[in-house]
C-alpha cells in the first residue's frame, strides 16, 4: 500500500501500527496521543473512534449457510486485533441470548482480546445490567482491566432484547427498577472496596469486600440509551458518560436528547467539560461507495427484516436503505470520504467525544470486514481526528 498525504478513496496509507496512547482520563476525552503523522498538543480535542459487534451467526443471505459460533468468535478476535493495529480507540462487544448471535458473555471475549491487543480500549456494548449480578459484572471487568493494563470499560444498558429476563428469572414488569437498583449497586462497588448494601433484587451485602480491584480508578461506566428522556436524564444526574444509539432516521432529531443530558448534568453540579457522549450507529465502508452498499444491503435486509417481524415493524426495502445512507441520515455506509463527511456532520450536531460503528449488522465476508476496519482506521479516523483537532485549535485561538 502506498503512502498519501491527503484523504482519498482509492489509494490507502499504510496502517498506523505504531499508534500509541500516552494517557487516558476516565472522565474526558482530552488526552495526549502520539502518532507517526502528527502530535496533538495537550488540551486539544481528541475524539475516540471505534467499533462494536454483536458477533452475528444468522444465516448468510448470500450463501444460505449459517456460520458456526466457533468460527465467528475467531473472526471477531481477528477484527479486534486489526482494529488495535490500525489505531482505532475502542472495540465493544454486545450481550445477547438468542440463536442469531454468538456472544452471551462479552467479558469472556474481551478477556481473550485483552491479551491479544496493546492499546485499544475494550468495552461491553452493552452489558444487560438489569438481568446481571452487579458484583460479578464488576469483578469480571476489573479482571479484564488488569489483563489489559487499564483498558476496560462497562457500557451498561437495559437491553433492546428481553431474552435474558426469563432466562435468569427476572420479571419484565420490573424492567426499570431492576436497572436502577443494579446501577446504583455497581457504582457503589466501583467506589468502595468494602461495603454494606441491601435492595429488592439481590441478596444483601454485609461489610463485604469485593475483589479484584481494577487498574483504573474509577473503572469507566457508560450508560447506553436508545432515546428515552428518562434514561438520558439518569446518566446526566449521575455524571456518567452517555452512549446514544442512532440506528435510523435523522441524527439531528437526537440533538435535543444530548442537550437534555448536558443540561441535566450541569444542573446536578457536574463539570460540563468532563461529560462524554458517544454516537453509536450502523455502517460499512468499502473502497467504492456502490460496493459498500451492495455488501451491506443483504445483511441489513435479513437482520432488520427478522427483527422487524418480531416487533411489528414494516419490512425493509432497498429504497429505505438508500435513504438511510444518504448524507443527513443515520447509516454510515459508503466510501471513506462519505463516512468522513457524515461523522464530521454528526460532530457538528453533538460535539461528541466518541464514535462507534457496528459494521457487521448481519453475516459479512470476513475479508471484506477486515478491509472495512482497515479503511476506518487508516483513512477515516485520521481525517476525522485531524479535522476536529484543527477546529478545536481555531476555536481556542
Amino acid at each position: 500500500m502506498s503512502e498519501q498525504s491527503s484523504i482519498g478513496v482509492k489509494t490507502i496509507p499504510a496502517p498506523l501500527s505504531t499508534t500509541k496512547k500516552i494517557a487516558f482520563s476516565a472522565f474526558g476525552a482530552y488526552y495526549d496521543r502520539t502518532e507517526p503523522s502528527k502530535t496533538l498538543a495537550k488540551g486539544n480535542r481528541y475524539v475516540e473512534i471505534g467499533i462494536y459487534s454483536f458477533a452475528e451467526v444468522a444465516i448468510d443471505p448470500s450463501t444460505g449457510r449459517q456460520l458456526d459460533p466457533a468460527s465467528r468468535l475467531q473472526n471477531l478476535l481477528e477484527e479486534i486485533e486489526l482494529a488495535d493495529q490500525v489505531g482505532l480507540d475502542v472495540f465493544g462487544v454486545g450481550e445477547h441470548h438468542r440463536p442469531d448471535y454468538a456472544v452471551s458473555s462479552p467479558s469472556t471475549i474481551l478477556a481473550a482480546a485483552a491479551v491479544r491487543t496493546k492499546t485499544i480500549r475494550l468495552t461491553s456494548a452493552v452489558t444487560v445490567l438489569s438481568s446481571e449480578d452487579p458484583v460479578r459484572v464488576f469483578q469480571q471487568f476489573a479482571t479484564i482491566d488488569l489483563l489489559s493494563g487499564g483498558r476496560a470499560e462497562i457500557m451498561a444498558g437495559r437491553g433492546s432484547f428481553i431474552e435474558s429476563f426469563p432466562l435468569f428469572g427476572y420479571d419484565l414488569a420490573e424492567y426499570d427498577s431492576l436497572f436502577q437498583e443494579k446501577l446504583e449497586l455497581l457504582l457503589r462497588l466501583r467506589a468502595e472496596e468494602t461495603l454494606s448494601w441491601s435492595g429488592k433484587h439481590r441478596a444483601a451485602l454485609d461489610n463485604q469486600s469485593i475483589y479484584p480491584r481494577p487498574a483504573q480508578d474509577p473503572l469507566p461506566i457508560w450508560i447506553a440509551v436508545g432515546g428515552t428522556p428518562e434514561s438520558v436524564m439518569r446518566a446526566g444526574r449521575l455524571g456518567l458518560p452517555l452512549a446514544v444509539a442512532i440506528i435510523g432516521g435523522q441524527p439531528a432529531r437526537f440533538g435535543s436528547l444530548v442537550k437534555l443530558y448536558r443540561d441535566t448534568a450541569v444542573a446536578a453540579g457536574h463539570d460540563p467539560t468532563k461529560l462524554q457522549v458517544s454516537i453509536n450507529s450502523h455502517g460499512f465502508i468499502a473502497d467504492d461507495s456502490a460496493d459498500a452498499a451492495e455488501l451491506a444491503f443483504p445483511p441489513y435486509l435479513a437482520t432488520m427484516g427478522r427483527i422487524g417481524r418480531e416487533r411489528g415493524w414494516p419490512p425493509p426495502t432497498r429504497e429505505h436503505f438508500e435513504t438511510e445512507r444518504s448524507p443527513r441520515r443515520a447509516m454510515l455506509v459508503g466510501d471513506p470520504q462519505q463516512i468522513i463527511d457524515k461523522m464530521l456532520y454528526e460532530y457538528e450536531l453533538f460535539g461528541n467525544t466518541r464514535f462507534m460503528t457496528q459494521f457487521t449488522l448481519g453475516p459479512m465476508p470476513h475479508d471484506k470486514v477486515l478491509r472495512c476496519i482497515e479503511l476506518y482506521g487508516t483513512v477515516v479516523a485520521p481525517a476525522v481526528r485531524k479535522a476536529i483537532a484543527e477546529s478545536s485549535n481555531q476555536a481556542m485561538s
